[in-house]
């Protein structure tokens, strides 16, 4: 199992320190360092910022957004930050969620699963340098009856085939990204609930690709916090999982609270939803139980931390992603490295 980190949003106030955790996870031999988007900072700008700043680690995006940029301007986009950065590139995908696509974008959220599918055909084959052209139902290039033609990518990426990430939740997506992507990305993963949340998706559509789990990536973002109050560390994680839980989408259209209801918490994942989309968000915290936030984050010592990572591991994780936590630059660091240590307690590096 490798080590990633995840250095959530640009522009939150933490930037001078984010770039120092990069370099710093850089510098402990993490695997890869990630960066998110939603409707602020854009991924891709603060990847090649990061990577201009660091030598060996990978840079990916987790995720760029699937209804903010047009198929073939991601293939550009990841062609040229594959060459920038000699091969350290890694492409993650995802349709993001009914609010953002269409408050923010304009781009209607519908048949998010076959619109997935297009855009991921067409990053390919644009990747391979061959003249575009491309008949769905989505999307048609050249556009029929114009002056378009197919044309080709004209830059040179490090590598024709860029690992390609796909942030999926749900049953449908996760067997679909098991079949047409390179890794997963997931949020909020419980060790004792991924084969049945997760894994057995995957493995379901890897194998109607006639693959195997052999080579894809399976990459979950945990919160990592150091410390001996278990409790009081996990309370500070109350409002970012009553944020997913209650309020990430619309009542209807929530990825993470069905996510939590599959984890059997279907009663308080109801109660922190109710609260929160009232404006109690307060009420919504505190309606989170503590072993749904023990179960998605590590905390705790170093030696707590190597348990759950061997929990991780043996579920069939092969890149666990850390969200190093903490309130000053020195505590994320520490929690930075406390990752690295945990690793080698637990015998996995």
């Amino acid at each position: 199992m490798r080590l990633g980190i995840n250095l959530g949003y640009w522009g939150a106030g933490m930037d001078g320190d984010n770039l120092a955790v990069a370099q710093e996870a850089d510098r402990l031999g993490y695997d890869v360092c990630w960066a998110a988007e939603a409707y602020g900072s854009d991924a891709p700008t603060v990847l090649a910022w990061v990577a201009a700043k660091t030598e060996r680690i990978d840079v990916g995006s987790a995720i760029m957004q699937i209804p903010a940029r047009q198929p073939a301007m991601t293939a550009m986009t990841a062609a040229t930050l594959d060459s920038l950065t000699g091969g350290r590139f890694r492409l993650g995908l995802g349709v993001s969620g009914p609010q953002v696509s269409e408050g923010w974008y304009g781009v209607k959220f519908d048949k998010p699963l076959a619109r997935t599918r297009e855009y991921v055909e067409i990053v390919r084959k644009a990747m391979t340098r061959e003249r575009l052209s491309y008949d769905g139902e989505h999307w048609t290039l050249p556009l029929p009856g114009g002056p378009g033609k197919p044309i080709k990518l004209t830059v040179h990426p490090e590598r024709e085939h860029i690992p390609l990430y796909i942030a999926a939740i749900g049953p449908k997506n996760l067997e679909q990204t098991g079949e047409i992507a390179d890794g997963a990305l997931l949020i909020f993963p419980s060790a004792d609930h991924l084969e049945e949340t997760a894994l057995r998706h995957l493995r379901a559509g890897r194998e109607k690709a006639g693959l195997t789990m052999d080579g894809f990536d399976v990459c979950p973002t945990l919160p990592l916090a150091l410390g001996d109050d278990v409790n009081a560390l996990a309370d500070v994680f109350r409002p970012y999982t009553a944020l997913y839980v209650g309020g990430m989408g619309s009542r209807k259209q929530n990825f993470y609270n069905q996510l939590a209801q599959r984890m059997g918490y279907e009663k308080e994942a109801a109660e922190i939803q109710d609260k929160y989309l009232a404006g109690d968000k307060a009420g919504a915290a505190a309606a989170v139980p503590h072993s749904l936030i023990d179960q998605t984050t590590l905390l705790g010592s170093v030696e707590r931390i190597a348990e759950r990572m061997t929990a991780y591991a043996e579920a069939g994780v092969t890149t666990l992603t850390l969200a190093p936590a903490g309130f000053t630059l020195d505590e994320r660091l520490a929690a930075l490295r406390a990752g690295v240590e945990a690793m080698e307690h637990a015998s996995l590096a």
